[in-house]
């Protein structure tokens, strides 16, 4: 009878705690299409793979509110994600807003622990209202809560880490998103350091919620989110497909994929992409979506940074990293926004082994006062010193133009392992036309220009850099595809079995 009564509290418990916020709340929700914390879960991962960590998990500092405080407002527990291992933490809003709290906060340091030491990616669902008051206020609370593990905040990159943000995500739900490897965002979601009642009542500042850390703040101007989608489902279906690309820790090759039908069909076209025009401008997704396998191009801040293209990709069934300059945007020229996107990325592709392909047309660096505010000539040196970092092949193609310093950033030199060019392609140290006008002294328009111009501009010919070796390969665009996967092949880590050095996994996550 003894064993039959315990069982029957553990039951009652159980119930308790799975009932989370309670019917109320879950319907409230439901009505308004917000899905539950464990009906995220759900959809995330493989049927009947969830087995909960810290399921009696409540309230440490009032233990009088164990009944308000199921599960401490935090989900956590292992998983499979397409049948691979993973660490997962979801927020359950109906639960204290999912604040944090010493409990909670122990859960998600104990996940990101053991993502570490055994393994496996770490998935983290946002929804939260910040810190649990008053369980931090005055000493004993901060104590309990801000000294509680550091191993919450640390981040090596030797596990991916993916991170969501839905409506309120305030507090941990920020830090975390900040963090991660890829960051995604439902439309609707705010990601803000405070709220904007506590912005109101601090700085006497009226902000609504979209401007104070919405999805177009962050897509657009912050660069802190990775993707910006509509739907719950899309959101977890982006995180199930950024992981398809990457190993599940540092210490392995990312999976192979068969090759989609169809893959390649398109490159015949690849010239035409091509304005005949060299100062037109064109789209280089177009020419990326052509020589990579088919409908593998997952692009990473698609709105930050623009005149820069971020993308993960497979090529004969292999994962790649893709770096490219858009000349849609800006020309090409790179900004310090652009230059912030290509670090961050070349540091992902490294910490995980994701070889590199760089397609290159760019102008060079943006000039000018409004690209000094931005802090350009540092951002440049990080981007040089990451290039010098790269453990993992990189492979260059050079289109059209890469002048200036901006040549080097873009593989030029010892930073690629081989290097081709289209016949298409310009190298110098400028533009022509200011190196006319700074060399000649003429410009366009002026007597003399075109034959100084001309003499000028046949320097910058593709069989220049050939013949020095600058250039290994000169390639149809027709062939860029083969080339590509050939020298994958070549340059394959073979002693390391497909594992880099990860000089940069210790590199800031957000700057």
């Amino acid at each position: 009878m003894a064993f039959e009564a315990l069982l029957a509290e553990y039951e009652a418990r159980r119930a308790r705690a799975l009932a989370g916020g309670g019917e109320d709340k879950y319907a409230k929700r439901k009505a308004a299409g917000v899905w539950s914390a464990r009906e995220r879960i759900a959809y995330l991962v493989d049927q009947g793979s969830f087995i909960e960590s810290g399921l009696f998990g409540a309230s440490g500092v009032y233990p009088e509110q164990a009944d308000e405080t199921q599960t401490d407002g935090k989900l956590a527990g292992y998983a499979r994600i397409n049948g691979r291992d993973v660490c997962l933490v979801v927020n359950d809003f109906t639960v204290k807003g999912a604040s944090t709290s010493a409990t909670n906060s122990k859960k998600i340091a104990h996940m990101k622990r053991t993502a570490t030491e055994r393994g496996m990616p770490l998935v983290v669902i946002g929804e939260s209202t910040g810190a649990r008051l008053p369980d931090a206020m005055g000493s004993r609370g901060m104590g309990l809560l801000l000294g509680n593990d550091n191993t919450q905040f640390r981040r090596t990159r030797e596990t991916p880490m993916c991170a969501a943000a839905f409506g309120p995500s305030f507090g941990s739900s920020t830090w975390l998103m900040c963090q991660a490897d890829f960051a995604v965002m439902q439309k609707g979601a705010t990601m803000a350091v405070s709220s904007p009642r506590l912005v109101s009542m601090a700085l006497g500042e009226k902000v609504s919620a979209e401007e104070l850390g919405g999805w177009r703040l962050h897509a657009e101007i912050t660069g802190l989110t990775d993707q910006v989608v509509d739907t719950e489902e899309e959101v977890f279906d982006a995180i199930k497909r950024f992981l398809s690309y990457l190993p599940g820790h540092h210490n392995e090759a990312p999976p192979d994929a068969p090759v989609p039908a169809g893959s390649g069909a398109d490159l015949d076209k690849v010239f035409a992409m091509l304005p005949e025009s060299r100062t037109q401008v064109y789209d280089m997704k177009r020419v990326i979506h052509a020589i990579v396998d088919k409908d593998t191009l997952f692009e990473l801040k698609p709105r930050f940074g623009r005149s820069a293209v971020t993308a993960l990709a497979r090529l004969g069934g292999k994962s790649i990293g893709v770096v490219a300059n858009n000349p849609l945007h800006r020309g090409g020229a790179l900004d310090a926004d652009a230059c912030r996107k290509i670090v961050d990325f070349l540091v992902l592709c490294d910490s995980f082994n994701v070889p590199i392909v760089l397609l290159v047309d760019t102008p060079g660096f943006q000039i000018g006062t409004e690209a000094e505010r931005a802090g350009a000539p540092g951002k440049i040196m990080n981007f040089m010193n990451a290039m010098t970092l790269v453990t993992v092949p990189r492979l260059s193609v050079i289109i059209r133009k890469s002048y200036g310093r901006a040549y080097v950033c873009m593989g030029g030199g010892r930073h690629s392992d081989d290097i081709a060019a289209w016949p298409t392609a310009e190298v110098s140290f400028m533009s022509p036309e200011f190196a006319t006008r700074i060399v000649h002294g003429v410009g366009q328009g002026e007597p003399g220009f075109e034959e100084k111009f001309a003499q000028i501009q046949k320097d910058n010919d593709v069989w220049g850099l050939a013949a020095v070796y600058a250039a290994q390969a000169v390639i149809r665009p027709e062939e860029t595809r083969d080339y590509l996967i050939r020298m994958l092949e070549v340059h394959r880590l073979r002693i390391t079995k497909g594992v880099g050095q990860h000089l940069m996994r210790t590199w800031p996550t957000s700057y």
